[in-house]
């Protein structure tokens, strides 16, 4: 049996819709928790090493952080990280886990 596969694009989708307030963050967090299983899914299967470990990084982050922390005008950093070539890993990193969500 085959496991589902998240795509780098589907992840992307979802980010852009709640960056466009076409979901709101409860319903965000809901597809994270429902969909991120790294047990269970292939989280970003072909994709460069780099993208699969930014995929797992913003899944896990949204799907545990409170909502009330996820900053909406800074969903772009998580795009920008998950796209990021390898030479930019940690500085997209960086600014998406320090200014992606409020302390």
């Amino acid at each position: 049996m085959t496991k589902p596969n998240i795509s780098k694009q589907q992840l992307i989708d979802v980010l852009n819709s709640w960056g466009e307030q076409k979901l709101t963050a409860d319903q965000l967090q809901d597809w994270m928790v429902t969909n991120y299983d790294p047990d269970e899914t292939d989280i970003g299967k072909g994709e460069p090493e780099w993208t699969v470990e930014a995929m797992n990084i913003v899944m896990n982050e949204y799907e545990i952080a409170k909502q009330e922390k996820f900053r909406l005008e800074n969903y772009m950093l998580a795009v920008e990280f998950i796209q990021a070539e390898e030479s930019r890993f940690n500085q997209t990193r960086h600014l998406f886990l320090r200014e992606g969500f409020s302390d």
